[in-house]
């Protein structure tokens, strides 16, 4: 892992003084007689860490875009190493045989659950995974694996479903047919508070002891998050594949935190709130289950009425929501969801009519 991490920063030296991207397959050439050579790496892995590197950079960029980073040098540390399936590992139900430089082949046994053995049989293909080293220490093998699912046009949808993601709720659904369910997210809220709390705490005294019992509490509140976003998804998709629904309409959330204003007090609740974790369980799961995943735009999504179309910011106020133009009354939360629905059925009947239109033109011109 201290070799790998050498490579990814010497590849990483070379884009940064460039001054801009390289793509994988320039930078490639550029680097792995080096790799190889003077860094003794295999040459698969000698092949990853371009990609790898390449692919941060082009994040930042995108990031740098929006105004949410800038150009700068990227620092690697030995906490992780990508691993190509077959030539640098192997894997069984019971082992995973793991390719070093100085020992050759190692063989680790690890521990297998039954909810995992599914992944061990078609259709599902191992990907490449990684080795990553955790805080206190050990070691982990994260498999990656991946299925094929057939690929399906909006332009075929019927059903649709709107997701509202907040803090109260957690998500709010709603289909085309105005069947909707809540996700409760009171509780975990509350949770949260505690927490923070206990960091606030733990913050004013500053000892070591109170320092060790903060990066247990962060894990700890990470990983409730997590699988949090885990049974809400699950459950989400659930809904949805029970009322046939065909398309999920999500917001794009990128900048949300910056685009937004909320109360000091409410300020750490929003922006430490795991938004984007939870539609992207959504959607990967979504997509195993052979439902498109579409996001729309999340302006005045909770200030529209979902009955007449009227905007404005005195339509909502908390969780109530009252149209000043036409007296629709509905939970906040479910108008929103509505309204994400809308948008995702809108945009299923823009690129038919697009189609047909360019269809017309065609047969014109014949």
């Amino acid at each position: 892992m201290q070799k790998y991490t050498k490579g990814m920063n010497y590849v990483s030296n070379i884009v940064f003084d460039n001054g801009k991207v390289i793509p994988a397959r320039k930078l490639q050439p550029m680097v792995y007689s080096h790799l190889r050579e003077n860094i003794g790496l295999k040459s698969q892995v000698s092949c990853n860490i371009p990609r790898q590197v390449a692919g941060t950079y082009k994040t930042i960029v995108a990031l740098a875009k929006l105004g949410m980073s800038y150009w700068q040098k990227i620092t690697y540390s030995p906490t992780s190493m990508t691993l190509s399936y077959k030539r640098d590992y192997t894997i069984t139900e019971d082992t995973v045989s793991i390719t070093t430089y100085s020992h050759g082949r190692k063989t680790y046994k690890i521990c297998n659950y039954p909810v995992a053995k599914k992944f061990f049989e078609v259709p599902w293909k191992f990907e490449a995974s990684k080795v990553v080293r955790h805080k206190n220490g050990d070691y982990y093998f994260y498999l990656t694996v991946s299925q094929e699912t057939p690929d399906k046009k909006i332009e075929d949808a019927s059903t649709f479903l709107g997701i509202d993601i907040g803090i109260n709720y957690l998500a709010v659904a709603s289909t085309t047919d105005k069947k909707c369910k809540f996700f409760a997210g009171g509780e975990i809220k509350n949770k949260r508070n505690i927490y923070k709390k206990m960091r606030a705490r733990l913050q004013s005294k500053g000892t070591l002891s109170a320092k060790r019992i903060l990066k247990r509490l962060a894990g700890k509140e990470q990983r409730l998050m997590t699988d949090v976003n885990h049974c809400i998804s699950k459950a989400v998709v659930k809904f949805a594949t029970e009322f046939d629904v065909s398309v999920i309409g999500l917001e794009d959330l990128t900048g949300i935190r910056d685009s937004t204003t909320v109360r000091k007090k409410h300020r750490y609740t929003h922006n430490s709130w795991a938004f984007y974790q939870l539609q992207q369980f959504i959607e990967y799961k979504a997509k195993s289950a052979g439902i498109i995943t579409e996001y729309v735009n999340p302006e005045y999504t909770s200030r529209t009425c979902s009955r007449c179309n009227h905007i404005s910011k005195n339509n909502r106020y908390g969780l109530k929501f009252r149209c000043k133009a036409c007296g629709f009354e509905l939970h906040a939360d479910l108008n929103a969801a509505r309204n994400i629905e809308h948008q995702t059925r809108d945009y299923r009947y823009t690129l038919e009519s697009r189609e047909c239109l360019s269809t017309t033109h065609t047969d014109n011109m014949i």
